[in-house]
């Protein structure tokens, strides 16, 4: 028979599968962020992507045999006087495949501008997140029995199983004839409810690690709380965070397009809430124009209507 788990094994593993969860969450965003346009159909975005993002660099080049590859890879001296390897041995950790190169028949992808990976960072976040996570099941678990019983050693298995009765909100516990209600205590603990203050702080990291990979997390849900200037401040922040990434893609692709003779284009995914930020402060300095009795941005009818309906300016 098997070790029969307890109470620290099934705490130490939701412990591993909450952090495992905002690790592949985030991965998840990460190596989501970027559309390559153009690229060789024996290149694998997601594989350049998720090479990036664990190890901060990739390496572009051209196999005789199987056409255009990108892989991670190793990169040996000599350095040039930019600190970027002269000869570089290309691999995939899925079979032996492995190709010694050089600096003129292959170009190196860095993950952004300081060459590292993502990962690290995600990590950190992770960690941040999991903890509160245990925190916030502590917490509430705590407002369920906040209790401790105090009885003799030799009724300490009677209680154990009375206390699984409670546990699994049983509606009645039954108690034999020959417990003695005076020969226990319980003391109560009360613990204090802080379970929602720990989610809103929860909320504020996870914020925090989308801005970091550029994710946008406007909250337009609240939008007529927001004033033009609010929202332009808000979408820089995390715009600001894919510069970086994106500018270190754009320059490896200029690079390739010169070796190789490819068109190669990387672009940042727009998403929704990108669209409705941008939307949003439309409507809100022609919402203002409005107000003050002209447009000076040209807009239809019906568009105009839309804007007061929405009733953003009070």
């Amino acid at each position: 028979m098997g070790k029969k788990k307890t109470n620290f094994d099934e705490s130490a593993i939701t412990n591993k599968r909450s952090y495992l969860y905002y690790i592949d969450r985030m991965k998840e965003l990460g190596i989501s962020m970027f559309e390559w346009e153009n690229l060789p159909d024996t290149c694998d975005e997601r594989t350049l992507e998720l090479t990036l993002f664990m190890y901060g660099q990739a390496i572009f080049f051209k196999d005789d045999v199987v056409g255009e590859l990108v892989l991670p890879f190793a990169g040996n001296g000599p350095f040039d006087v930019y600190g970027v390897p002269i000869n570089r041995r290309a691999y995939s950790k899925y079979n032996q495949y492995k190709k010694w190169l050089t600096n003129e028949n292959s170009v190196i992808i860095y993950n952004n501008r300081l060459r590292t990976n993502s990962y690290n960072d995600v990590q950190l976040f992770a960690k941040r997140l999991w903890a509160l996570d245990m925190a916030i099941d502590v917490n509430v678990n705590a407002q369920k029995t906040p209790i401790l019983i105090r009885c003799d050693t030799k009724q300490r298995l009677t209680f154990q199983n009375l206390y699984k009765e409670y546990d699994g909100n049983a509606p009645v516990i039954y108690g034999d004839t020959a417990l003695d209600p005076n020969s226990f205590s319980v003391l109560r603990t009360d613990a204090p409810f802080v379970a929602k203050q720990i989610h809103d702080i929860r909320n504020e990291i996870w914020n925090d690690a989308m801005t970091m990979l550029g994710v946008a997390n406007t909250n337009v849900r609240k939008r007529e709380r927001l004033i033009a200037d609010e929202v332009s401040l808000n979408k820089g922040v995390f715009v600001s965070s894919r510069y970086g990434r994106l500018e270190a893609r754009r320059k490896a692709a200029e690079q390739i397009n010169n070796m190789f003779g490819t068109n190669i284009k990387v672009y940042y995914r727009s998403d929704d809430t990108d669209i409705e930020s941008e939307r949003l402060q439309q409507l809100m300095g022609i919402g203002q124009g409005i107000q003050n009795g002209h447009i000076e941005t040209p807009v239809s009818e019906k568009f105009k209507e839309e804007i007061q309906n929405e009733q953003i300016y009070n």
